[in-house]
Order: structure tokens, then sequence, then C-alpha cells
């Protein structure tokens, strides 16, 4: 079987396909991966072959502070959720579209496998005209349908408990309409029109999982709220494993974890770690104290020297970890809230912290906190008080970790990768039937 991966050039979006990608690839699958080409060496790392977006969408997003400088003035909210929407997942669209028509022209892959804001593959949805092979949206964040509660998405509300909650909810996803939905849809709509395209049938968000024919949704019930019933299509599939170690040594004070003190990890992601402050300053400030902590950071490719001082004792810095080695060593993750690394976390059972607003990360850090795995910080520039007693809190209270490693538990219990392959080529059957 020929399987294409298309992704949005960040690692968050690429390395949950490379996952999938090694599991084809490990059973003798062929493995296409169209993303940007900044990321052609992860890509050939995999073992997959790599193929470049068209130009337009070939952006690097470890630069998106210079290829979108406006982007850094806007607080985190509606205005610049609005704008990172249009400008990173919907400019792109058309481009994204024109790749997958080319790739799909001339290599015909069996089926298509795109992250769920890999907004090209809206057109092929769109277009009624022209074959297409299946595709599969896999989810590189939490789960977007309509809450039975009324909640608005991605501003990080838990579920109602009670009617006034409610009607609360309902007013609030009024405002959100009025303010990023409907001119965010309108502003697809614009777009797929120039295209000689219909407009989208529902919201933009929903959009990825009406109307993929498959999503592989990359957690476990117990990390989700409940919708209710789900379409048959949308799949619980457990957690991807991390990406394979890097070539490099490990850092030279990896013998220190040997158990005898208790170890915090702090990660800004890949993305969002332009500005350290937000989150890796405040926290290793927070725990300068602790001699009986190690408190290690990853700068996610950023020189560990970015990091401002004063650096304490009881910190250990490097560019990348490898999480697979490093996770069961960890005692608490204090992220900003990044999906992946937080389903890596749990993979091995660690509680969290989460503090980040930007994005989907209020969203994530609200389940984070309605799981019972963590603790959240609504605010994506935490104080070093709110931190350091945020972390005491994690380490002196099992109940975090006990839920943390039942979610665990819970994703142990899935053969993912046997769930997703089945997913596949029960598609890949069902189309070369017809």
């Amino acid at each position: 079987m020929k399987i294409l991966f298309t992704a949005t050039p960040a690692a968050g979006h690429l390395n949950p396909l490379l996952a999938i990608a090694r599991m084809a690839l490990a059973r003798g699958d062929e493995a296409l991966v169209a993303t940007a080409t900044y990321l052609r060496g992860a890509v050939e790392a995999s073992g997959a072959r790599f193929l470049p977006l068209d130009p337009g969408a070939d952006i690097d997003f470890t630069r998106i502070e210079e290829v979108l400088p406006e982007r850094a003035s806007l607080p985190p909210g509606p205005e610049q959720l609005r704008y990172n929407f249009e400008r990173i997942f919907l400019d792109p669209m058309r481009p994204q579209a024109e790749t997958l028509r080319r790739i799909v022209s001339t290599d015909r892959p069996d089926i298509i496998v795109i992250d769920d804001l890999f907004f090209g593959a809206t057109a092929l949805f769109l277009d009624s005209k022209t074959p297409r092979p299946p595709i599969v949206a896999c989810s590189i964040t939490i789960m977007v349908a309509d809450r039975p509660d009324g909640a608005p998405t991605m501003i990080g509300l838990p579920p109602a408990p009670d009617e006034v909650t409610r009607t609360t909810y309902a007013a609030m996803a009024r405002e959100a309409d009025k303010v990023f939905g409907a001119p965010v849809r309108a502003y697809a709509d614009a777009q797929l029109a120039a295209m000689g395209l219909p407009p989208l049938p529902c919201g933009v968000l929903h959009s990825r999982h009406l109307m993929a024919d498959a999503v592989l949704q990359t957690t476990v019930p117990a990390f989700e709220y409940d919708f209710g019933r789900l379409p048959d299509h949308v799949r619980f599939v457990g957690a991807l494993p991390p990406p394979p170690s890097r070539e490099a040594a490990l850092p030279d004070w990896w013998e220190q974890l040997d158990g005898s003190k208790r170890v915090v990890l702090v990660t800004q992601g890949t993305v969002a770690n332009a500005d350290f402050g937000e989150l890796v300053e405040p926290t290793l400030a927070a725990l300068a104290q602790r001699d009986d902590l190690l408190v290690l950071v990853t700068t996610g490719g950023r020189p560990a020297e970015t990091v401002r001082g004063p650096i304490p004792t009881n910190a250990r810095l490097a560019e990348f970890l490898d999480f697979a080695a490093l996770l069961p060593r960890i005692d608490v993750l204090v992220t900003n809230g990044g999906y992946g690394t937080i389903q890596l976390a749990l993979r091995a059972g660690v509680p969290i912290v989460a503090a980040g607003r930007t994005e989907d990360k209020a969203e994530v850090g609200a389940r984070v906190s309605w799981s019972g795995v963590g603790i959240e910080i609504p605010t994506h520039r935490p104080e070093p008080p709110a931190l350091r007693s945020a972390v005491n809190r994690i380490l002196s209270e099992p109940s975090y970790g006990e839920r943390a490693r039942a979610i665990a538990a819970d994703m142990a219990a899935i053969d993912t990768p046997a769930e997703i392959l089945g997913i596949l080529d029960a598609l890949v059957t069902k189309t070369r039937a017809t």
C-alpha cells in the first residue's frame, strides 16, 4: 500500500504523521511525506520519501516570528487566534491543495493521511468532480466537535456542571462565533470560491472531523470530554510513540538521573519557544532553591544560551532530549500545553503542570485539570510563586500521579499500530471494491 502523508510544516504536526509512517514502513508499505523543505531531514530519517510542498506553503515555522512579525504584538485571545488561523492554516490552503493534486496525479497513493489542520485537503473534499483516494485526518490537538453543554471551542471551558453554566456558555458561544467562527469561515469560503469550489458545509474547525473519511484521535477517552455519541469514523487510537532518539550523545549530566532526586522537566516545545521568559525562566526561578530536585530544560532546538540567567545549580539544559528514554525518569512535566508533548507524558504516566493560552493550549490545559492528571495555570506567562505551588502540590499529592498512570494504562491497552493500520486498510479495501 502506498500512503501519502501531508503535514503543516511544524514539528507538532509532522511528528504524529511520521510515527504512523514508521508503523506503515515496518510492515512493508510505501510512505511519502509532503511538508516543508526545512523538515526534509526528519522525514528522510524516518525512512519515508520526502516531497516538498509547493511555494506558498513551504514555510519554516521555526522562523515564525520572522514570517509573521505582526503575531508577536497580538495578546493571547480571539484576535491572535483568528490571525494565527487565517495566516498559518488558511492562507496556504491553495498551494497545499495544488501539492496534493500534483502528488495524487504523479504518484497515485492509495490513501492520504493529513494532520487535521492541513486545510489543503479541503479542496479535495469539496471537489465532487475529481476522484480522490480516501483521506484520513490525524488529530494533533483536542477533539473538535459540538459539545453537549454548548461551550465554544478554544476558550478552555470545563464541562458545564449545571443549567446556569450552560446558559452562560451558550451566550459565550454566540459571541465567539461573532469574533472568530463566522469571520474565519467567511475567510475560508472566499478562498474556496477563488478556487471555484463551494463553501464549507460547517464551521472551519469542525470541518476537519466532519469531512474526513476517518479521524484518528490520538489519545484515550479518559483525557477527553464526553461529547455523547461520536460519528463512527472518529476513533480513539491511543498515544503515538515518541520520535526515535537523535544520533547526538546523551548530555554529560544524564547519569545524574539515578533516582536520588526527583526530576522536573520544563519545555515550551519547538514553535512557541521564541521567549523563554514565558515559562522556562519562571520555572527555573521558582525551583531554584530546591536542592532535592533536578530541573531539566529542553529548548526545542534553540541554543541553550538563549535561556537567560542566572541558571540555578539544580538546572540542566539541552537543546533536545530523548523523550522515550527520559520520560520514565520524570516526576513532573511543566509545559505550555503542547498536545503531543502532553500525550507523550501521559503515555509514561507523568503528571503535568500546564500553563499556556495561545493556539489550542487553553483547551489542552483545561483537560489536564479536568482529567485529574495535573494542574492548569491559566496564563501563558505564569509567575514563579504559582509554578512553585503547582509543582509542590503535584509532588506532595499522590492523586495526580495516580490519574496519570491510570491514563497510561488505558493507552497501553490499545494496540495503536494495529488500530491505525487497520483503519487505513479498511478504507483502501472499501475504495478498491467500489
